[in-house]
């Protein structure tokens, strides 16, 4: 791939890193190290003039947004979640593919005040203004499904794959609320001052998916 400018690409951590991964070495990108066996952040490629990044998912649209990287790889439920301030979003990935859900227990009941756990507070909040419900939101970081279990919750927001969790913990799907997938994002101002090289890249992806 012929790049005039160095470009660096943020991926996010996990599921999206390794697919993201496999497209890139479709293209013909590859890592100078094994990434298996490194907890190095920042990977020198064979192409002299790109660098990969790894970071959190919810750093990725701030790592571009602020031109720290001229590129993203990220989930849609991210960019929803923190926002895309000076980002463009040119391409659906079409990998890491999930949905955002609402989920609860059978017969679940609330009183007068909803209560709903979520890692995805603004996703959650957008969607119960939607359907002009008052909630409150209870931010948590891991293992919605306890919530309502332990009764901490009457619902739960969160992505759901298979939905094998939710029916491992007794849960069930309630309402569809996003389909989510991972989305090549670029700097605003890197589209401006770097267009070809960035444009090059999005032309590969495009190429692979």
């Amino acid at each position: 791939m012929n790049l005039k400018d160095n470009i660096v690409i943020a991926i996010s951590k996990g599921r999206i890193l390794e697919e993201g991964m496999s497209l890139l070495n479709s293209m013909g990108i590859n890592t100078m190290e094994n990434m298996q066996d490194s907890r190095k952040l920042i990977y020198e490629t064979n192409n002299s003039k790109l660098k990969l990044v790894i970071v959190r998912a919810a750093d990725v649209p701030t790592y571009v947004g602020n031109g720290a990287a001229d590129i993203g790889i990220v989930g849609k439920d991210t960019l929803v979640e923190y926002g895309s301030n000076n980002i463009y979003i040119p391409l659906d990935l079409n990998i890491s593919k999930c949905r955002m859900a609402l989920a609860c227990l059978p017969n679940c009941n609330p009183g007068p005040r909803i209560k709903v756990a979520t890692k995805y507070v603004k996703c959650a909040t957008d969607y119960f203004i939607k359907k002009k419900k008052q909630v409150d939101i209870i931010k948590l970081y891991g293992s919605m499904e306890l919530a309502p279990i332990l009764g901490l919750a009457d619902y739960i927001v969160d992505l759901v794959d298979s939905g094998m969790t939710l029916k491992a913990n007794g849960l069930e799907e309630l309402d569809f609320i996003f389909d989510v997938s991972a989305q090549l994002v670029t700097n605003k101002a890197s589209m401006k001052t770097k267009t070809e090289s960035i444009e090059n890249i999005i032309n590969a992806f495009e190429k692979v998916i």
